[in-house]
């Protein structure tokens, strides 16, 4: 299968089996031309918008290895290992460089295989100069106290760096985010001395059946990545180093990190597979306290058992809790807190930061379907509906801090529409 088609699978993430097969069976690209235009001679420059919270952030790339199981998606590999970066309110000063959205080696990768899938020609962007607002290896504030955690994870096949927004803005607001990759399963995944490891190849015949369990195998790699990452914050909190506990380049974490995470106030955070993942781990894991699923269709018994723990789904476009059969049944069941909102003329890929890449981008070259993949809504509030939603959602179950946004957001966004 050609690579661009599985980036844009990746890209697209868990729209259900049957719009996989659909999806997958469309040229690259979707459903534009199949020759996109011609690169323009300069690569155009995009930015990512700064978090709003009061901290400034700070970041550490964590090079992890798990040499208690096989890898399950390579099984010929004895151990798992894995890439994760860690965002947290940071000391203000200078001395640290800012992180890049991309790692140089994934940055090119993306660029010859991700972005040609998106209608995006190799050489058009500069992805490699694309720049976050947290600060590597910074050191951690001491007056923001222990952190309360959350867990990131992005949708099937996609690089942690596309939840930068969300995860930099509850980095600002006093958490501690762990934003993971799923190795061989995410379209490149950068390790220490620049070595890329790509996607597995799919299988050629992309049938629902298939795209199911290869859903259902990942979702399984993913909730024991999440525990074993667990398992090494517990081991952080008392003092202890994860497998590795270095960052990409062999650094020290950073000062303050080993002290700083609660593990006692954990949450989870995913988009479309990971949304997925984020519920079915509140489900199965004790040490988890509440979970948001961005717009993912849910496998696996939270599906059909629900939740008893808080819980935030926010959806896209048109759906509703009745339009996806896994959000009804696992809302029927469910006896703890939960609210739903849905993000008006948003697409699935609005929940990404192709929310604010890509209308930078259409002004300088035509992206096909551009639409199709972050929809109409105004990017700058959906993006502001989006980390008001979330942060609201951890500060009232991470740490307390009531607040009635979730069952009422009010007029003052109208982007926003409660779901019952």
């Amino acid at each position: 299968m050609p690579p661009t088609r599985r980036a844009l699978l990746g890209m697209l993430g868990t729209l259900g089996a049957a719009a996989l097969a659909t999806v997958a069976a469309a040229p690259a690209g979707g459903r534009g031309p199949a020759h996109a235009p011609d690169a323009p001679g300069t690569p155009v420059p995009l930015r990512l918008p700064a978090p709003t919270g009061p901290w400034p952030v700070g970041t550490v790339a964590l090079h992890l290895v798990d040499d208690s199981r096989p890898d399950p998606l390579l099984p010929a590999k004895p151990y798992r290992e894995l890439m994760a970066g860690l965002w947290y309110p940071a000391e203000p000063g200078a001395g640290h460089p800012t992180a890049p959205w991309l790692s140089p080696a994934a940055a090119a990768d993306w660029d010859a295989h991700s972005a040609p899938a998106l209608g995006v020609p190799a050489g058009a962007v500069n992805w490699r100069g694309i720049r976050t607002h947290a600060r590597t290896g910074a050191p951690v504030a001491r007056r923001a106290g222990r952190l309360p955690v959350v867990l990131f994870s992005s949708g099937d096949g996609g690089s942690r760096a596309l939840g930068t927004t969300l995860v930099e803005e509850l980095a600002s607001r006093g958490h501690l985010v762990v934003a993971l990759d799923s190795t061989y399963e995410a379209e490149q995944v950068e390790f220490p001395g620049g070595r890329v490891e790509r996607a597995l190849p799919l299988p050629d015949d992309l049938t629902p059946e298939v795209i199911a369990a290869l859903l259902a195998g990942h979702s399984r790699a993913r909730l024991a990545d999440a525990r074993f990452v667990l398992d090494a914050l517990d081991r952080l909190a008392r003092g202890d180093r994860p497998a590795t506990g270095t960052g990409t380049g062999g650094d020290p974490l950073p000062d303050g990190l080993a002290e700083a995470a609660d593990p006692a106030r954990t949450g989870v955070l995913g988009q479309s597979l990971g949304g997925s993942v984020a519920a079915q781990l509140a489900h199965d894991e004790p040490r988890v306290r509440a979970a948001a699923d961005l717009d993912g269709a849910l496998l696996g018994p939270v599906a059909d058992s629900g939740l008893a723990k808080p819980f935030l789904l926010m959806a896209s476009g048109t759906k509703t809790l009745r339009t996806e059969p896994s959000w009804a049944s696992c809302w029927t069941a469910s006896t703890g807190p939960r609210h739903a909102l849905r993000l008006r003329d948003a697409a699935h890929g609005s929940y990404t930061d192709l929310q604010v890449l890509l209308p930078q981008l259409v002004r300088r070259l035509p992206v096909p379907d551009a639409a199709a993949l972050i929809g109409t809504v105004d990017p700058r509030r959906s993006l502001a509906a989006q980390r008001t939603a979330v942060a609201a959602f951890f500060a009232r179950y991470l740490t307390g801090r009531p607040t009635g946004f979730l069952d009422r957001p009010g007029d003052d966004w109208p982007e926003l529409e409660v779901l019952s």
